[in-house]
């Protein structure tokens, strides 16, 4: 593909950036060896890595995700809202469901059929101020579980989304995060300084990514084995990331509008008719009930709980929690990010921010409402009637990957639910592993917007061969420490990007200070 050069005139062809591609291989190279050779070692480093920024940075995370909340709000109602994301005639490339469906598929539906049933029954097992499975244990569960998965944390993804899109979209940059940092970082922004940037940010979509294959295996697994017997193991586990990346690279081959979207639109579908089903099949009425209940709940209190820092008190609860989501977040930045800026041309800088907070957050709300709630429902009315629950509890405890089979036990069909979900979660993963590996594509082909064919088919193989590597030998949590570890830097990194955005966006109103003014040259 043609692209303009950054700072030129001219017609550049994008192809891979050497210094990006040859670092990030050996550094992933050099993981994979260190695990291989010293797991114990390598495990312990990271896992006291990851638990000292969280107990020394706690309140920078819940400040700076805070901060960039409030300033995704100011966007959409800034002077700067009527911009667009691309030239001012430019249309949205793709229509409004397809779009919704993309960033949602792209960013976090995987996590909420994993965490659907499990997160809101182990926040009523071990509440952070209730007292434990009781009625105020319930009701805060729903709330904190869509508090770690609503506003805060797509407005990290809205702030970096939006800033990228401008600079690719209407600024003629490449499509990589070095570019938000343009108005501060001038002409080191295309050199040593921009491209350590993109280098930590192919390393953390790379580790996230093979972390969240190795987990989805494991969930996949553990439905095959309830379902139909599957043993439950490495190898078992290994063949299944075989498929997922064998189908992922199928799709990422045959394009964004072919493969991914119509995998996007599949993903929704399928997630919508299983939240029906457990909606009509379990109590419906109170299910109906709690939604405006767990609305009101979670807008009452999203501003304490993004700025809680426990400070009289135990931090525990909060790190194991909301700062391991933040980071972990943070550390998915630059993928979702990127990915969703790359869908976006053509939408003004309000649409963008509204539909990247609001249908995410909301659709997080029906999903825990549902599927969480008819699962406290259900546990809570055994508790009362034989002081034992319904088992739910005790198998979240014991394995959180087989929660929503457990609670599809429950319902009528539950074979036929099973597989569904199972299906479900595929589809997620499939998704989630061509998306990430697109921005992977990306990033290392220096912003190209459609990186060469050969390339997505290396990295998404790389991803699942990192992912099979640590599951086999047991280091997919040291994995995820690291991952989580760069949410840290990528907070300063935040920070950044919303000074330079402001700035630009100031310097172009400055230039065409009326509503479809002619765009200023980058």
């Amino acid at each position: 593909m043609q692209a303009e050069e950054p700072g030129r005139g001219g017609k550049a062809e994008f192809s891979s950036d050497p210094l990006i591609f040859f670092t990030v291989l050996g550094f992933v190279t050099l993981v994979i060896f260190a695990a291989w050779t010293d797991l114990p070692d390598l495990r312990a480093f990271l896992l006291a890595l990851q638990d000292g920024i969280a107990e020394g940075f706690s309140w920078f995370f819940s400040l700076t995700v805070s901060l960039l909340l409030a300033f995704a709000i100011w966007l959409i109602f800034s002077r700067h809202a009527h911009v667009k994301l691309g030239a001012d005639d430019s249309q949205p490339d793709f229509s409004l469901l397809s779009w919704l469906s993309m960033l949602f598929s792209a960013g976090m539906g995987i996590g909420l059929v994993f965490f659907g049933v499990a997160e809101p029954v182990l926040h009523f097992l071990h509440p952070p101020a209730a007292e434990p499975m009781s009625l105020a244990a319930a009701r805060d569960a729903i709330q904190l579980s869509v508090f770690h998965w609503g506003l805060h944390a797509w407005a990290i993804y809205a702030v970096l989304g939006a800033s990228l899109a401008y600079f690719h979209h209407r600024g003629k940059e490449p499509l990589a995060i070095r570019s938000t940092l343009r108005p501060l970082l001038k002409s080191h922004t295309h050199r040593l300084p921009g491209k350590f940037v993109d280098i930590l940010a192919v390393i953390g979509t790379l580790f996230g990514l093979a972390t969240s294959l190795g987990l989805g295996a494991i969930q996949i697994n553990a439905g095959l084995s309830s379902l139909y017997g599957f043993s439950q193991s490495a190898l078992t586990q290994a063949l299944i990331i075989v498929l997922i990346t064998f189908c992922a690279t199928t799709s990422l081959v045959t394009g964004l509008d072919k493969g991914i979207r119509r995998l996007s639109e599949l993903n929704m579908l399928l997630a919508a008719a299983l939240l029906a089903f457990v909606l009509l099949a379990g109590p419906s009425v109170e299910l109906l009930r709690g939604l405006p209940e767990h609305l009101g709940n979670y807008l009452q209190s999203v501003v304490g709980l993004g700025l809680r820092t426990n400070v009289f008190g135990s931090i525990e609860w909060q790190k194991a929690w909301t700062i391991f989501y933040w980071a972990w977040w943070l550390s998915w930045a630059p993928f979702v990010a990127t990915f969703i800026a790359r869908i976006s041309r053509g939408r003004t800088i309000r649409e963008f921010v509204l539909g990247v907070l609001l249908a995410p957050t909301l659709v997080a709300l029906l999903w825990f409402g549902v599927f969480g709630g008819a699962a406290l429902d259900i546990e809570m009315a055994e508790l009362a009637a034989t002081n034992t629950g319904a088992g739910i509890g005790a198998a979240v405890e014991a394995d959180s990957a087989t929660a929503i089979f457990v609670l599809l036990d429950h319902f009528p069909f539950p074979n036929l639910t099973a597989m569904l979900a199972i299906f479900l979660i595929t589809v997620f993963f499939i998704s989630s592993s061509d998306s990430g590996s697109f921005v992977v594509d990306m990033l290392t082909s220096g912003g190209n917007p459609n990186p060469p064919v050969w390339q997505r088919i290396f990295w998404a193989s790389l991803e699942g061969l990192l992912a099979i590597v640590l599951l086999l030998i047991g280091g997919l949590n040291a994995l995820q420490a690291g991952a989580i570890s760069l949410g840290l830097p990528f907070c300063f990194l935040l920070l950044l990007v919303m000074v330079a955005f402001v700035k630009e966006l100031n310097e172009s109103a400055a230039v065409t200070p009326a509503k479809g003014g002619r765009q200023r040259q980058p």
